[in-house]
């Protein structure tokens, strides 16, 4: 089975939390009238703060994601994997873009993220190293 078009779907997914994070810096800084870095303003630093996450973690996951497919990782590992990526990075916007959330969202979210991207990446590495030394 061709994995590619699960991949494609979180992908779109995540482009849609970028896109989130994007508006949401945009509509602060339009608030703020600061059009050039964060203007000091702490919301904007904030919110900033969270797309900058977003983009340093949502390409190495879908890097390590389109691996584990071309390779033939089973579709419900891609599925479960991503699954829990995309919704820890959901939460880990939404803590970011409201000013008064609780810290364990971040916690929640970021634990999420971390967690698949590990699984990816021990995944890869037993097996790249089992093909290397087969």
């Amino acid at each position: 089975m061709n994995s590619f078009p699960i991949v494609g779907v979180y992908a779109a997914l995540n482009v849609f939390i970028l896109a989130w994070l994007a508006w949401s810096t945009g509509k602060l800084r339009r608030q703020h009238q600061v059009s050039i870095g964060d203007g000091g303003v702490p919301a904007l630093i904030r919110v900033m703060r969270g797309h900058a996450n977003a983009v340093e973690n949502i390409p190495m996951f879908f890097i390590l994601l389109i691996i584990a497919a071309a390779i033939g990782a089973p579709g419900f590992v891609l599925h479960g994997l991503a699954a829990v990526f995309t919704a820890g990075r959901a939460v880990h916007a939404w803590y970011f873009i409201q000013q008064d959330a609780p810290l364990r969202l971040r916690v929640v979210g970021f634990s999420a993220t971390l967690l698949p991207m590990l699984v990816l990446a021990i995944g890869l590495l037993g097996h790249g190293l089992a093909q290397l030394f087969h």
